[in-house]
């Protein structure tokens, strides 16, 4: 079965290639591969006949329970049979329909074949993860397929109907499914059948699952979106909406049906969706002059009647359900394929234009009117046997049944009447419309409609061999049934109903030719409900957008800070009492240290200076970082004071181009309300943190850590084998987050992408003055600017400083330290040069571009993990290694230091770009604007 999904994907693939070079004809051969789906799956009929059923597993992501599980069972078989046949039929067919060089047909084969592939994999998925993810695909291949013509206003707009209407039916069906493997304790649904959930928390799960399953298969109140769907190309109608995609929900109901159909929403849901919706697409589709459209919405009526078959819940509906499931894919994709061919030969779908087409294109006629019998319900065809039983089964079971029969039946004589005015607006000759002449139509543009409408008389046939086949499945119910599938029983009260359905339809059909014009419409149109729906949203967002985005990010920190109060102190009232344990302080000091920063932060909002401001957020984290050290956290201690010594120095280049204020009209009354929410968050976010620790129940897995980290790690430093090694994943993440948002700085503060990648090369500098020279570009500063003092002590330490970050480095896996740390430390040895020298002195000391270093590191750490793969190990793991050498004596070395040399050139990196973005560029901005000023105040004095 995998090997069934490989070679669909290898097929969307290469199918663009495909159509370049052979043009429509490279259709035939992509049909090649549904069509060994279908050989497959004809190949296990034994094993399908016996109740038997095939599976294959293979291990993916075994901590998210989502291994690649995949199960066939006589449903899915009877599924497989649809996709793989009537796709390579509808792929054969696309050879035809489609003319040589038709904009975008490689693409359109490749999507096609790409969506039968999603299809296989939704069918035959054990894993609802896995069923969860082919069913997203199926949607988003459908959103290419249907808007494939991207001049088509309709089918953009379609396009994207279906694509929110299934989507967010599928979000509600993911929490469903999350709901059962939570409480199965597994996502396989061989295994969730065997203990499913009830009460209540069933009751949830299953409206959820048949929101999906009723918005995939457009069932009431989600019908709109099918009809509107039939301005994709007509083999798309025929596959995606006739035997495929909206087979899923429907292949939703009847797989979860033997499960759930006793929970109590499951019946009256499925029952009153599936009979809204027949009678709602019958009569709908009487109304239509569009032969497309006409069978489209036959197509919504049918799917209710399926979504009532299969979810009735008892043996013998399951078994009708099946039948009509294979009989309809039939019927329906021959008369999509043969309104095809009618509007290729005829130029037109509307009925009211069509006449004489029976004596003009007799052989289309035939296959037409075999095809429709079908669908019909006329003997001895597939749709009749199917039908029969479904009025066999709702007959005997009880009254809620009952009442769904003469739904049921009204929604068939309906059928009728739209298959007699879908017939007779194809073929008939009209008084009143000239004949239409129309092109020889091919056998191999025929062939795909003949072959299943001759199929659906075969299957009527031969229905006792269905039987066997499809009892598998009806068999998994838990009610008994005796019914079975044949062509004749009897004179029975289900012939009778046969009988009454197809007079019926013929006298509506009758009764709406006389009428002049068909007035009555059903009361409900969904999709003006959803444009209006749609229009509603836009306005509510606009509405919302308008009162909540002010363009104040003061406002805008505001509103998300007492949210949280509220929400988070709501949650601490209603918990209860707060844990009576209270460790106070391990070290008197601590308390010094918390005074500082409480004090610090109060001032720090109530200041009206920006640089004040800055420096006394700087203090509240330098004592952070001594309660850090205080609390015997070195390694912590080390990175909060680099990071806050970082930060202070990139805010403080920032202020620079900002007002010495935070505001022209500083309130009090703002200061204080800024200092009531600071001091309300620290309150419930410091609660919060207090109630989490003392509520521990569960031992730290950090407790774990020290022995793995000097047994498979190597070192004794825990918090940095966790970072490279344990938890190297997480870090992994993080510097590459880093190397973006250096990115996004950059591309902010320069000008052009030119300068942005080329922002390093350093520029030719002046000759230096005779004499000592402290620093190599010291001498292009002003003098005003310039401090001897401090290029003298830059010039002595500098190189103490980055010595001092290669330290850290190596000593990280057994020390305080560590790449992260030692590129901090570099990162400050730069800032010293840069506010020593200028800009010039920055590209002085570091003349190599910062995306060359970032890449470097990011290659680094990314290799490492790669070696370790490629040596047999897992992603990212570590290789101890110890040496004697002569001299000296024992090394010992891990290849996760390799990882953190990475980090460490990352986040030199990271600052040496931030330096430039915010620093040397901004240098070079007001050296502009001092010169245009200049030159101005010069040409003003001229």
């Amino acid at each position: 079965m995998l090997v069934l999904l490989i070679a669909h994907l290898t097929a969307a693939l290469t199918a663009p290639a495909l159509v370049r070079g052979l043009g429509p004809r490279a259709f035939y051969l992509l049909a090649t591969v549904p069509a060994a789906g279908l050989v497959w799956a004809l190949t296990h009929t034994s094993a399908m006949a016996e109740g038997q059923t095939v599976g294959e597993v293979y291990p993916w992501a075994g901590q998210l329970d989502a291994d690649l599980a995949l199960w066939m069972t006589s449903l899915s078989w009877l599924m497989m049979l649809l996709v793989g046949g009537v796709g390579a039929l509808a792929l054969a067919y696309c050879a035809r329909y489609f003319r040589a060089g038709a904009a975008g047909l490689g693409r359109f084969a490749g999507v096609f074949v790409g969506f039968a592939g999603a299809m296989l994999g939704l069918v035959l998925a054990d894993n609802l993860i896995v069923l969860y993810v082919f069913w997203e695909l199926t949607t988003v291949f459908s959103y290419l397929l249907i808007g494939h013509d991207p001049a088509s206003r309709a089918g953009r707009r379609a396009a994207l109907q279906a694509l929110i209407v299934t989507t967010l039916g599928g979000l509600a069906m993911l929490v469903g499914i999350v709901m059962l493997g939570e409480h199965a304790g597994s996502y396989r649904w061989s295994e969730v059948m065997s203990a499913p959930p009830s009460g209540g928390y069933a009751a949830v799960a299953v409206i959820l699952l048949l929101l999906g399953a009723l918005s995939k298969s457009a069932i009431f109140p989600f019908s709109f979106w099918l009809p509107a769907a039939m301005a994709a190309p007509t083999p798309v109608s025929a596959y995606l909406h006739a035997a495929a995609m909206v087979k899923a929900g429907v292949f939703l109901i009847g797989l979860l049906g033997p499960v759930f159909a006793d929970v109590g929403p499951w019946r009256p849901i499925v029952l009153v969706a599936g009979t809204v919706t027949m009678l709602f697409g019958g009569w709908t589709a009487l109304r239509q002059h569009d032969l497309k459209l006409l069978l489209a919405y036959g197509t919504v009526s049918q799917l209710g009647l399926l979504a009532v078959a299969l979810g009735a819940g008892f043996r013998d509906a399951a078994l009708a359900g099946a039948m009509m499931l294979l009989a309809h894919a039939m019927f329906k994709a021959a008369l999509f394929f043969v309104v095809g061919i009618i509007d290729h030969a005829a130029g037109t779908r509307d009925l009211r234009e069509l006449s004489g087409l029976r004596r003009s294109a007799p052989a289309t006629a035939v296959v037409a009117v075999l095809a429709a019998a079908s669908m019909a319900g006329v003997p001895p065809l597939a749709g009749f046997v199917g039908k029969e039983a479904v009025f066999d089964a709702l007959l005997n079971g009880g009254w809620p049944e009952r009442v769904v029969l003469a739904g049921v039946v009204g929604g068939s004589v309906l059928t009728v009447a739209y298959t007699v005015r879908f017939l007779w607006g194809a073929f008939a000759d009209k008084p009143a419309v000239a004949p239409r002449t129309v092109h020889r139509v091919s056998w191999p543009f025929l062939a795909p409609a003949a072959i299943l409408a001759v199929a659906g008389l075969v299957a009527g046939l031969f229905a006792p061999v269905l039987d066997r086949l499809l009892t598998g499945y009806a068999g998994t119910y838990p009610q008994a049934g005796e019914y079975h599938l044949a062509l004749w029983h009897g004179v029975t009260p289900a012939l009778a109903l046969s009988g009454l359905v197809l007079v019926g339809g013929a006298a509506v059909f009758a009764a709406t030719v006389r009428a002049q014009r068909w007035r009555l419409r059903f009361p409900v149109d969904g999709g003006h409900a959803y444009e209006r729906a749609v229009d509603w949203l836009g306005r509510i967002a606009v509405e919302v957008t308008g009162a909540t985005q002010r363009g104040s990010l003061p406002v805008y920190l505001a509103t998300i800070l007492v949210v949280l109060v509220l929400l988070g102190g709501t949650a601490l009232l209603a918990g209860g009492p707060l844990p009576a344990v209270l460790h106070r302080w391990d070290h008197p000091l601590q308390v010094v240290a918390a005074a500082a920063l409480v004090i610090a932060a109060v001032f720090a909002v109530r200041t009206r200076r920006r640089l004040v401001a800055v420096v006394l957020v700087g203090v509240t984290g330098y004592a952070t970082a001594m309660l850090f050290v205080l609390h015997g956290a070195p390694d912590l201690a080390l990175t909060q004071f680099l990071v806050e010594t970082c930060t202070m120095v990139m805010f403080v280049l920032v202020l620079r181009r900002l007002p010495g204020h935070f505001s022209v009209r500083p309130l009090v009354s703002g200061r204080w309300l800024r200092v009531a929410i600071g001091l309300a968050v620290g309150t419930v976010v410091s609660t919060l943190a207090y109630v989490a620790t003392a509520g521990r129940q569960a031992t730290a897995i950090s407790t774990a850590f020290p022995g793995p980290a000097v047994s498979y790690g190597g070192g004794r430093n825990v918090v940095n084998v966790t970072l490279v090694d344990i938890r190297a994943w997480d870090t992994m993440g993080e510097i590459s987050v880093l190397l973006v948002a250096a990115v996004g700085v950059a591309s902010l503060v320069f000008g052009g992408s030119r300068r942005l990648l080329h922002g390093s090369r350093r520029a030719p500098l002046p000759d230096p003055p005779r004499g000592q020279v402290w620093l190599m570009a010291g001498h292009t500063l002003d003098a005003g600017l310039r401090s001897p003092i401090l290029e003298v002590v830059t010039r002595l330490i500098f190189h103490t400083i980055v010595l001092f970050s290669i330290y850290l480095l190596f000593a990280g896996h057994n020390a305080p330290g560590g790449g992260f740390a030692g590129g901090l430390v570099v990162g400050l040895a730069l800032v010293l040069r840069y506010l020593a020298g200028g800009r010039h002195e920055l590209n002085a000391a570091a003349p190599v571009d910062a995306g060359v270093v970032m890449g470097a590191g990011l290659f680094l750490a990314l290799g490492t993990g790669l070696g370790a793969l490629i040596g047999g190990g897992e992603m990212l793991q570590s290789t101890i290694l110890d040496w004697h050498l002569p001299v000296l004596g024992e090394v010992h070395f891990v290849t996760s230091m390799i990882f953190d040399v990475g980090v460490y050139l990352v986040v030199i990196g990271v600052l040496l770009s931030i330096l430039r973005s915010l620093g040397a560029e901004v240098d070079r901005h007001e050296q502009t604007e001092r010169a245009e000023a200049a030159t101005q105040r010069k040409d003003e004095l001229v």
